[in-house]
C-alpha cells in the first residue's frame, strides 16, 4: 500500500512526497481508517513504527476551516523536545495547507505562549502543566477542542503529570474524539481509558516484546563502570561504522561523567543531554546531533521515547535497563523506517538478570561480543557500585498549617524584630496613607 491508496487530500500526498515518503507504516495504515471513522481510538506500536503521522495524517485529513481563531485539536505529549517535534512535523504536513500549530511547554515565559495562543491558532500542542497554564489564564478555551490526542501518555504519567492530565480533561467537552497512542498499555493509562475514551478501538502495529527486525543486538559483558567507558572510547574510535551514536547513561549524574570522560578523546564530536540541562542547551545538543554536527550523544532515557532521531547508525546501552520495556524503547531510536541499525548493550555482572528479563520479553538473546584484550580493566568503582550504596530517601515534614512555601526563610529574610519605637512609626505612616487616600 502506498500513501496514495489512503483518502489523503492533494495537500498532504504533496507534502508527503516532498519529504519523500511513499508508503504508510502498519500502524498508520491500521489507524487512518478508524480515526476518520470518528472513533476513540488507542493505538499501541514499538518505538520507531510512526506513530507520530499515525494521528496525524487523519487528524489533518479531517481539519476544515472554522471561523474562530480557536485550537480545534488539542495534543498533549510529555516532553518540550518531543512538542518541538511534532509541531515540526504538523508544518512539514501542511506546507500546502492553511493550518497553525503553536507548541507550548514549560521552562519559556507564560506570556510569550499566552500571546503566541491568543494571535490564533488551529492545532495547540504541549506538555499538560503548561497547556493547563494557558487554560487557568483564558488563553486556551478548550471548548472548542473537537479532537483530544495523547501521545506517549505512560511516559506522561511516570513523570507524575496524571494530576494535570486529569484537570485538563476535565475542562475538554464531551463531544469529542479521543486517541490515545503509546509503546506500552499499564494499568494506569488503562484506568485513563476506562475513565475517559468512549467504546475506544484498540489497534496494535505489533507486540511490544517483539525485537525489532532491522535491528542487530550485541552484548558486551563488562565488570564495571569505568570499564565500560574504556571500552566506549575502544568502540568510538571507528568514526566511519559508528558515524552517528546515541548512547545512553543510567542516570544524570553519570551522564555528565560519561561526557566528561570522553569529551578530551572526541573533541566537538560528543554532546550530552538529560533533564537537568536547560532548554536552550538541550535543543542545541539535539540540533547538532541531528545535522552531523556531532557524531556522539550522550543521553538519559529522556530521549529514548517519541523523539525521531534520523540515521542513528548505533545504541549503546553503557547500562543494562531496569526494566524491559526501556530497553525496547531504548534501541528503537536505531534501525527506523526501513533502514537497519545495531544497538550494543553493556552488562555488568550484577545487571545479568536485567539482561534475563530483557531477553525473556523478546524471546531472543543478545549475541554476545568477547571481550577485547585491548582494553583496560578498571579495578576502580563510582560509589553506585559498592555494596554498601545506597539511595537516600530524603523526607520533608511540611506543616499543614502554613499557608506559604514550607521551606524556612534564610536569615536574610526573616522577619526582623522591632523596637516599640519603630513599631510607631510604623503605624504613624500608615495612618498618615490613610489621610492621604481620603484627600
Amino acid at each position: 500500500m502506498t500513501f496514495s491508496d489512503l483518502n489523503l487530500s492533494k495537500f498532504l500526498l504533496n507534502a508527503l512526497a516532498d519529504a519523500g515518503m511513499e508508503a504508510p507504516t502498519p500502524i498508520q495504515e491500521k489507524a487512518f481508517s478508524v480515526i476518520m471513522s470518528g472513533k476513540d481510538v488507542v493505538g499501541t506500536a514499538q518505538t520507531g513504527t510512526g506513530k507520530t503521522l499515525a494521528f496525524l495524517l487523519p487528524t489533518l485529513r479531517m481539519w476544515r476551516f472554522q471561523k474562530h481563531r480557536f485550537a480545534q485539536v488539542l495534543i498533549l505529549v510529555p516532553t518540550r523536545e518531543l512538542v518541538v517535534q511534532i509541531v515540526e512535523e504538523i508544518e512539514k504536513l501542511t506546507t500546502y495547507m492553511n493550518v497553525v500549530a503553536v507548541g507550548a511547554y514549560g521552562g519559556v515565559n507564560l506570556k510569550v505562549h499566552t500571546a503566541e495562543v491568543m494571535q490564533g491558532l488551529d492545532i495547540l500542542v504541549g506538555t499538560p502543566g503548561r497547556i493547563y497554564d494557558l487554560a487557568l489564564n483564558g488563553a486556551f478555551k478548550p471548548k472548542h477542542i473537537q479532537r483530544f490526542i495523547i501521545d506517549e501518555v505512560d511516559e506522561m504519567l511516570e513523570l507524575g503529570f496524571r494530576t494535570q492530565l486529569n484537570n485538563i480533561i476535565d475542562l475538554l467537552p464531551q463531544k469529542r474524539q479521543n486517541l490515545l497512542f503509546s509503546a506500552t498499555i499499564t494499568q494506569e493509562v488503562q484506568s485513563i481509558i476506562d475513565a475517559t475514551f468512549n467504546f475506544p478501538v484498540f489497534i496494535e502495529a505489533a507486540p511490544l516484546g517483539t525485537p525489532l527486525e532491522n535491528i542487530k543486538q550485541w552484548g558486551y559483558k563488562v565488570s564495571n563502570f569505568h570499564t565500560k567507558i574504556n571500552l566506549l572510547q575502544h568502540i568510538l574510535q571507528d568514526k566511519e561504522s559508528y558515524h552517528r551514536v546515541l548512547v545512553f547513561a543510567p542516570s544524570k549524574r553519570l551522564a555528565d561523567l560519561m561526557f566528561e570522560q570522553l569529551d578530551p578523546s572526541y573533541p566537538e564530536e560528543i554532546g550530552v543531554i538529560h533533564s537537568n540541562k536547560s532548554q536552550n542547551y538541550r535543543f542545541n545538543s539535539l540540533r547538532k546531533f541531528q545535522s552531523g554536527e556531532h557524531r556522539i550523544l550522550i543521553a538519559t532515557d529522556l530521549v529514548s521515547r517519541g523523539l525521531d532521531l534520523s540515521d542513528v547508525s548505533h545504541v549503546i546501552n553503557v547500562d543494562t535497563p531496569e526494566e524491559p520495556e526501556n530497553y525496547i524503547h531504548r534501541i528503537g531510536r536505531t534501525g527506523r523506517a526501513d533502514k537497519t541499525g545495531t544497538s550494543i548493550t553493556f552488562t555488568a555482572e550484577k545487571e545479568l538478570p536485567l539482561l534475563e528479563a530483557i531477553e525473556a520479553l523478546m524471546q531472543h538473546e543478545l549475541e554476545q561480543i568477547a571481550f577485547p584484550e585491548e582494553v583496560a580493566i578498571s579495578d576502580l568503582k563510582i560509589p553506585e557500585e559498592e555494596d554498601n550504596f545506597v539511595v537516600k530517601n530524603v523526607k520533608v515534614k511540611l506543616d499543614m498549617r502554613s499557608k506559604g512555601a514550607f521551606h524556612e526563610k534564610k536569615k536574610a529574610n526573616a522577619k526582623k524584630k522591632l523596637t516599640r519605637g519603630e513599631i510607631r512609626e510604623q503605624r504613624g505612616r500608615k495612618k498618615q496613607r490613610k489621610k492621604r487616600k481620603r484627600r
